[in-house]
Parts: structure tokens; C-alpha cells; sequence
């Protein structure tokens, strides 16, 4: 018999505990419900259980609170109502007191609201001079004197008389204006006779001196009539000299020695050049002629030369349609070829598949599906 080690037993206990887990896992694996669905029934369980704990114990606790929450109602309307009441009766106390002990009467100050004052005291005056009447009291004022109605009526003869007065003098003015209007219409025709004998005299010599202005302007103008005249006929006779003059000279005569310059013969004096001769024209002809004749012959060389140009133009485009046209040809032997190759590789193909169709004839069963999934790693 053999004896059993602690390594064993470790040992052993590994074995054990490795195959119980290798099966638990075997059953969580090869279980499809729970591998495909992922419930955990016994997890549910828990956790539903935990919750209902959790709310119960959090039920108690809301009434707990709620029970406090009553209680500390209570206590507060019991501790209101005593509140209350402690202060009524302060109130009721306090108003006893006063009424017994603080009346109006004895306060010190009850002169200032006592209902009665105004009966219980003095008139404001008495006289107009009154010691009471100070300056600050203000209870006697200008025109509020006891005498006002006497002083009314003095005032009221003093005014009539100072009316009157005031007609008398009026009236004395009216007379005074009266008179200084009567003196100044005297004045004043008296200053219109004057001023109609100054108009008169005073037209007589604008008169006058019309006249003479008119003399003198006559005068003046056939003294400017002769004038104008003579400076006519000097203006004529001058035209006249300045005429044959440039008739004789040398600007309408158009003489070609007048531009010949002093600085040669092939310069000539610009103000007084009047064109060029006829043999400087014929050759100015005859160099244009040449210029014509060179330009011809540049546009004949020009002409030749583009001729040239579009025959090697053309010549380039020939050769390159001979050389695309060969291209293509030579596209169309190698799209024979690959059509040709493409053809033999479907044939092998095909004869490939027969091939294989007829040599892999076995189908699996299910000892073949059954060698899987006999082992959860």
C-alpha cells in the first residue's frame, strides 16, 4: 500500500479542481441557450433579492422619518400655541399699565397735544403794542394794525385828491400840445413855400445847363464823325501800299531763291520754303518704284517659302499615317494571338473540371462532423 505524500494530495486536489472547472466550462460552452442568449438565472435571482431588501430597508427608513416629521409637528404646534398666549397676555398686561400709571395727563410733554389748548390760551394780540408781539412771533403785519379802517378812509380821500390832481394837470397838457401843434403847422407851411421857390429856381438851371450839355455834345460828335473819317481813309491807303507791296514780293511770287540757305544747297530756310521742284519729285517717284519692286520681291520669296513648308507638312502627316496604319495592324495580329492563347486555357479548363468532377466523388458524413468540438479549448 502506498503512502500518500502532501505533494499528492496537492496534486490531486489540482487534478480535481482543474476537471471540475474544465466541466463547469464544457457546460457553459456547449450549452447553446446560455451561450447564444447570456442569461444568468441564479445572478437574477440575486440580484432581484437584493433589490427587495434594498427597498425595504429604505421603506422603513422613509417611515421613520416620517414618524420623527409628526412628532416635531406636534411639539411645533404645541410650542406656537403656547407662544401665543405668552404674548397676549404681555399685551394685556402692558395696556393695564398704561392705563393705570401712563395716562395723557401726567406726561410731560401733554401741553404740546392737549385737545383744550387753543380754550386755555391767550389771545395771539391784544394791542397793537402788545409785548407778545415780538418780531419772530409774526402776528402783526403791515396794513393788519387795529386802526385799519380809519387808515382805509384817509387813504381813500388821499387818492381822490391825487385823481383829481392828475385831471387838472392833464387838461393843463392838452392846452400846452394844443399849441405846439398850431405853431408847428405854422412852421411847417411856412417851410413849404420855401422849398416849392428852391424847386422852381432849381429847374430853371437844370434847364440851363441841358442845354448847354446838348451844345456841347453836338460839337463832340462831329468833331468824332471827321475823326473816324480821316482814320477811314489813312486805313485805305494803307491797305493799298501793304497790298502792292506783297503783290511785288517774293512770298506770293512764290520765288524758290528765297529758301535757299546760306548753310548750303541741300538746306533750305523752313518760313520761306514754298515745295519742292519737279526733279526732287522724280526722284522721290523713282525711289518709291524701287520700294515697291522689293516688296513684291519679298512677298514672292515668302509665298515660296510657306509653298515649301506645306509640302513638308503634308509629306510629315503621310508618313505618319503609314506608320498608325502599321500600328494597328500589328494590334490586330497580337489581339489574334491572345484570342487564340484565351481559347487553348478554356479548353484546359474545362478539361481540368471534368477531371476533377470525376475523380473527387466522396461526400462527408457525419462521423466527419462528430471528430469536432470534443474538447472546450
Amino acid at each position: 500500500m502506498e503512502v500518500v505524500q502532501p505533494k499528492d494530495l496537492e496534486k490531486y486536489c489540482g487534478l480535481a479542481k482543474r476537471s471540475h472547472a474544465e466541466l463547469c466550462r464544457q457546460k457553459r460552452i456547449f450549452n447553446a441557450r446560455n451561450r447564444i442568449i447570456g442569461g444568468d438565472t441564479e445572478a437574477w435571482d440575486a440580484q432581484v433579492c437584493d433589490q427587495k431588501i434594498k427597498e425595504a430597508t429604505e421603506k422603513a427608513r422613509q417611515e421613520t422619518f416620517a414618524a420623527e416629521m409628526r412628532q416635531n409637528d406636534k411639539i411645533k404646534c404645541i410650542l406656537e400655541n403656547r407662544e401665543r398666549r405668552d404674548r397676549k397676555n404681555l399685551c394685556k398686561a402692558i395696556n393695564d399699565f398704561q392705563q393705570s400709571f401712563q395716562k395723557p395727563e401726567s406726561r410731560r410733554e401733554f401741553d404740546l397735544s392737549d385737545p383744550l389748548a387753543l380754550k386755555k390760551d391767550l389771545p395771539a394780540r391784544q394791542s397793537d403794542f402788545d409785548a407778545r408781539n415780538t418780531i419772530s412771533g409774526m402776528q402783526k403785519f403791515m396794513g393788519e394794525d387795529l386802526n385799519s379802517h380809519e387808515r382805509k378812509k384817509f387813504q381813500q380821500e388821499q387818492n381822490r385828491e391825487w385823481s383829481l390832481q392828475q385831471q387838472r394837470e392833464w387838461k393843463i397838457a392838452q392846452a400846452d400840445q394844443k399849441c405846439a401843434e398850431d405853431l408847428y403847422m405854422k412852421t411847417r407851411l411856412q417851410f413849404d413855400e420855401t422849398a416849392k421857390h428852391l424847386q422852381t429856381l432849381e429847374s430853371t438851371t437844370r434847364k440851363a445847363v441841358c442845354a448847354a450839355v446838348k451844345e456841347f455834345n453836338k460839337s463832340q460828335a462831329l468833331e468824332s464823325v471827321e475823326k473816324k473819317i480821316q482814320e477811314k481813309k489813312q486805313e485805305q491807303e494803307d491797305n493799298l501800299a501793304e497790298i502792292s507791296s506783297l503783290l511785288r514780293g517774293d512770298l506770293l511770287s512764290e520765288n524758290p531763291q528765297q529758301a535757299a540757305s546760306s548753310f548750303g544747297p541741300h538746306r533750305v530756310v523752313p518760313d520761306r520754303w514754298k515745295g519742292m521742284t519737279q526733279e526732287q519729285l522724280e526722284q522721290i517717284r523713282l525711289i518709291q518704284k524701287q520700294q515697291v519692286q522689293e516688296k513684291l520681291r519679298l512677298q514672292e520669296e515668302e509665298r515660296q517659302r510657306d509653298m515649301d513648308w506645306d509640302q513638308r507638312r503634308v509629306q510629315r502627316a503621310r508618313a505618319t499615317l503609314l506608320l498608325e496604319r502599321q500600328r494597328q495592324r500589328q494590334q490586330r495580329d497580337l489581339r489574334r494571338a491572345l484570342d487564340c492563347s484565351n481559347l487553348s486555357l478554356a479548353k484546359e479548363q474545362l478539361l481540368q473540371r471534368k477531371y476533377m468532377k470525376d475523380v473527387c466523388t466522396n461526400q462527408p458524413t457525419e462521423d466527419y462532423f462528430t471528430q469536432f468540438n470534443t474538447s472546450s479549448r
